[in-house]
């Protein structure tokens, strides 16, 4: 089977069959020639690290995204890492995260030097309460302790975050703004692609991400190519062009050829693979909308649909229906983030009330390229049985 095998032909109308919550080996099996190839060729020429791999990726990242810039990294926790120290930010900066968004955001914070300030999230789009946002700035500001630096809103499940009202409240206290872009890359809102809505995006090619390696591998996203030129930097040890003098402080942040290689073939078919995504979330919309208040869609907005997640009260008895069912599905984030041990200490002022809401009924049903419109039926018919 080619790279040019359609996504179409792998796919049915009937429901026969296990269901699968992400069907990695369904893609592999379209593309394996195409990845056997490039990895031979790395093989071949033995540049397992900064190998062309890395610069055809990063220029064909470039054209998928409309940005100036694009430098692979090996993680998207490295992204994270290498763009905050590419900023300078340190001891007593305060950075803005949502409550509600995986660890890695508020580890890469502490490990790049700087303090997490947590926000609350909305019960309507999952991502950072734009107001909560504003009287968290506030805050730190009143209290004198921290300098307000960064913010990073996570656009969690595909969905960008509300970008036009965090730039307006990130200019008038002068910040920054990283976008988390682990989840929504494929995403965009309006006409501009995720990686461009931000002057920094930052994402994650975990093998179970909408593009995903086979193994660990990340990217970073910026309008100045100046900007990425520090980060090739701060990735490779911080040493200069020549990688003779340490010039900055950094460290071993390389994405290697093979995953590099890895990501180009799976790239060539992202596009379709977005479609089929937002063509299943359309059918799970028009089903469940029979019997459950869904969550919001922003209309300036076009989600990558890396997962799709629901919020519902009877969170826990959906999952037993569809465990006995044998339909996988996930439940992430279970506990905001100010709640966890390691991050107590910065939990600061705030009921968190969406967060603490939502982490009682978040849950994430099958989604991927390679669904049949049976089965999502099959889905859809065990949740509404039990709404």
């Amino acid at each position: 089977m080619t790279n040019q095998t359609k996504a179409s032909s792998l796919t049915s109308t009937d429901g026969d069959g296990p269901i699968q919550f992400m069907d990695l080996k369904a893609q592999q099996a379209r593309i394996r020639d195409k990845i056997e190839e490039r990895l031979l060729k790395v093989l071949d020429h033995g540049a397992y690290i900064n190998g062309p791999e890395l610069g055809e990726l990063e220029a064909a990242l470039c054209e998928f995204t409309g940005a100036a810039d694009c430098v692979g990294v090996a993680s998207g926790t490295d992204s994270l890492i290498i763009a905050m120290l590419g900023e300078g930010l340190g001891a007593g900066d305060a950075v803005f995260i949502p409550t509600i968004t995986y660890n890695a955001t508020a580890n890469a914070v502490l490990l790049a030097g700087a303090t997490p300030v947590f926000v609350d999230v909305r019960t309507d789009t999952f991502n950072m309460d734009v107001a909560d946002l504003a009287t968290k700035i506030e805050g730190v500001l009143e209290t004198g302790k921290l300098r307000p630096r960064m913010i990073i809103p996570v656009d969690l499940f595909g969905l960008p975050a509300d970008y036009p009202s965090i730039q307006k409240i990130a200019k008038q206290y002068n910040l920054t703004i990283m976008a988390d872009a682990a989840q929504s890359f494929g995403g965009k809102q309006g006409d501009t692609s995720v990686g461009a809505l931000a002057e920094i995006s930052s994402t994650s090619f975990f093998p179970g991400k909408g593009l995903g390696a086979y193994g660990d591998a990340g990217a970073l996203f910026t309008m100045d190519k100046e900007q990425g030129e520090i980060w090739r930097s701060i990735r490779w040890h911080g040493t200069d062009a020549q990688r003779k003098e340490s010039v900055r402080v950094g460290f071993n942040g390389r994405l290697d050829s093979m995953q590099a290689g890895v990501l180009l073939e799976k790239l060539a078919i992202f596009p379709e693979e977005l479609e089929l995504r937002a063509k299943h979330a359309a059918q799970y919309d028009v089903r469940l909308a029979e019997k459950l208040a869904m969550p919001a869609r922003d209309p300036r907005s076009q989600s990558s649909w890396g997962y799709y997640t629901l919020a519902l009260p009877n969170r826990d008895a959906v999952q037993a229906a569809l465990k006995d069912a044998s339909i996988p599905c996930a439940i992430y984030y279970t506990q905001p983030l100010h709640e966890m041990e390691a991050f107590k200490a910065y939990a600061g002022e705030g009921e968190f009330a969406g967060a603490k809401k939502l982490a009682a009924e978040f849950i994430s049903l099958p989604m991927h390229p390679y669904l049949t419109s049976g089965q999502i039926d099959r889905v859809c018919d065990v949740v509404l049985s039990v709404s």
